[in-house]
């Protein structure tokens, strides 16, 4: 894929794509021939733990060029892409050019257009978030935002839905008035070689599902098994397949019927990362894949 590319040794490069879709190979790829350091922007590829279920570099590849800011999270902490932009800010000018890659969108806009400096969230506010999520109170947290906020929140996604209210909650102005706010970014797009994996739907489920198949057979619930003890509602456990292959040891489904389910929201996760990227990234470099 590379010799197809005109990307220079020098200029930070910023890669995304929706999962499965060869993002980490051809990150990998550059740093080998290229020259730099690759810089995790995955929300899930943070945690430690998930190697296997996040499809985190192997040891192998991670020993053929630096890989940072990958599993260094602990599993029952939280984590958020002002976090995420704190850390990235200092591998910056580090020496080594950035290679960034992942599939948090949020994370490449924080990171290009700027992020809004929003409090930490109290944890008895998110706490109750979570419990209004769980327990069906998506259209009350929906009412609770102002109308600016509602109109730029993606009102299907429930943890942008409840990131909105716990802001307007916690400091009692809306989402939307803090990211008007928003200072400069940290890397401004034409400084970068932005880059989105635009994979074909077909091309990309077949992938995902092979890709969960291998990752079975790697261990993935022994990963699972090791976390069974830790509350549900952490932000780790929203890793994709985790909930499904969870529900298998438990002894809830068999483990066709987990992995089938796993499949289905692994796709669906992937069709959301899509839309994201055609609304949100229509300046980026599209490379296809096939």
């Amino acid at each position: 894929m590379l010799s197809h590319l005109d990307i220079s040794r020098d200029r930070p490069v910023l890669i995304a794509g929706p999962t499965a879709s060869g993002k980490s190979a051809l990150a990998l790829e550059i740093a080998e021939r290229l020259g730099g350091v690759v810089i995790n922007a995955d929300s899930m590829q943070v945690y430690d733990g998930w190697r296997i279920l996040t499809a985190r570099p192997s040891p192998e590849d991670e020993a053929r060029a630096p890989h940072l800011l990958y599993g260094h999270v602990a599993q029952d902490a939280a984590y958020s892409a002002g976090q995420w932009l704190r850390e990235v800010a200092p591998l910056l000018s580090g020496g080594e050019r950035p290679i960034i890659v992942g599939g948090t969108g949020l994370y490449f806009t924080a990171l290009t257009q700027g992020l809004a400096e929003i409090p930490p969230i109290p944890e008895d506010v998110r706490e109750k978030a979570d419990a209004l999520r769980l327990d069906g109170g998506m259209d009350r947290m929906i009412a609770a935002l102002d109308a600016q906020t509602a109109a730029r929140v993606d009102l299907k996604n429930p943890m942008r839905v409840q990131r909105a209210w716990e802001v307007q909650c916690a400091t009692g102005r809306g989402l939307a008035a803090w990211q008007d706010a928003t200072p400069a970014p940290l890397l401004p797009l034409p400084q970068c070689h932005a880059l989105v994996l635009d994979a074909p739907r077909d091309w990309l489920n077949t992938r995902i599902a092979h890709r969960l198949e291998a990752m079975i057979e790697a261990g993935a619930l022994d990963e699972v098994r090791t976390h069974l003890h830790r509350p549900r509602e952490r932000q780790a456990a929203r890793a994709i397949g985790a909930p499904e292959l969870a529900a298998y040891l438990r002894g809830e489904c068999t483990l066709v019927a987990a992995t089938e389910a796993a499949t289905i929201a692994t796709r669906q996760f992937a069709k959301r990362q899509r839309t994201w990227f055609r609304a949100r990234m229509k300046d980026w470099q599209r490379i296809a894949r096939t």
